[in-house]
């Protein structure tokens, strides 16, 4: 296994943003099906679905979302769709992100190359951090 880590670069954007799993979980108990198509990618909702507790996953993925979107300055809205943004693991579990064609020209658009994402949870609330980076 390939333990190095991913090459330095320049720092373009960075982002975060904090949710409490049981308001994700209100949400979806509300709008179900509707609420998990608008905002997840088919890739994330079956990865949560997998889960004991799937609000909690759901949580992180949004977070995840919005810190990305604060990254650009954007938000989430003409600029990025709420599934321009995925959330996917690599070899070593670690969280990434896939963006689709309305992200990528956006990632172009800002100079960037790529997107480092890292995500925490509790029972209580989800925690992602997001950073635009060029290659050095």
């Amino acid at each position: 296994m390939n333990l190095s880590l991913p090459p330095g670069g320049v720092l373009i954007g960075l982002g975060c943003d904090l949710v409490e799993t049981e308001r994700i979980r209100k949400v979806l108990e509300k709008h179900g099906e509707r609420f998990l198509q608008r905002v997840f990618t088919n890739e994330e909702r079956a990865y949560c679905a997998a889960h004991g507790q799937p609000h909690k996953h759901y949580a992180a993925r949004w977070a995840a979302k919005e810190a990305v979107s604060k990254c650009f300055t954007t938000g989430i809205g003409p600029y990025l769709d709420w599934t321009s943004i995925s959330v996917y693991h690599g070899a070593r579990k670690e969280p990434l992100v896939r963006l689709d064609a309305k992200g990528q020209a956006l990632l172009e658009q800002v100079g960037a190359t790529q997107v480092w994402l890292s995500l925490s949870h509790t029972d209580a609330q989800a925690l992602a951090v997001a950073a635009l980076v060029k290659n050095a």
